[in-house]
């Protein structure tokens, strides 16, 4: 299956869906593949280890209601009563506290994933580095008469330079999930609170 007919069969699938909620998860799907596809695999088996239709749109079905349920749920709950209202002033140190807290851990594995990240690529600049040096340095000692040096010298350049490729291709594909993992999370947050909103309302 292509990429074109696994994104129009998930749309005809997702059809019950808000129009902006399709597009959000057929670009997340679409760059998906495009991702799986730059590092190597071909059309046919990016969009296969992405899955089938049937169980990606069922997985997103199952996350979110569907559009005409969401009115009536958010109608039935529109309207709090009087003690309701008090208990959840009341309680507002309490549970928001801990939506606070619930936040801020999930920001710190954010941050501390993406420091992970940057770090990763500290060490790739670092090799990259490294590797020019050895290179030059041997060049110079070859030039100055210590040939035996200058090939030791630029051996391990060349050594530093094959890892520093390895690691900046570790370092790519990292990067690609973290941040696909990040839209997705920023996505649900965005629903979670879309959704208190219409609580409210």
């Amino acid at each position: 299956m292509t990429k074109q007919e696994f994104l129009s069969e998930l749309r005809a699938r997702l059809a019950s869906l808000p129009a902006k909620d399709i597009e959000e998860h057929l670009d997340y799907y679409c760059e998906m593949i495009d991702d799986r596809i730059e590092e190597g695999l071909s059309e046919e088996d990016a969009v296969a280890a992405v899955g089938t239709v049937p169980d990606v749109a069922a997985q997103i079905l199952a996350e979110e209601p569907i559009e005409e349920e969401a009115p009536k749920k958010r109608k039935a709950r529109r309207k709090m009563r009087g003690w309701e209202i008090t208990l959840l002033v009341l309680g507002s140190p309490i549970w928001l506290s801990l939506l606070i807290a619930a936040f801020s851990v999930l920001f710190s594995l954010i941050v501390s994933a993406w420091a992970v990240a940057v770090s990763l690529w500290s060490v790739f600049f670092a090799l990259a580095g490294s590797a020019v040096g050895f290179v030059i340095g041997g060049i110079g000692f070859m030039m100055t008469g210590h040939g035996v040096t200058g090939v030791a010298v630029l051996a391990g350049g060349l050594v530093t330079a094959g890892l520093s490729i390895f690691a900046f291709f570790g370092c790519r594909a990292l990067t690609k999930e973290m941040a696909l993992a990040t839209k997705k999370t920023i996505i649900g947050i965005k629903k979670c609170v879309a959704g208190r909103e219409g609580y409210h309302e």
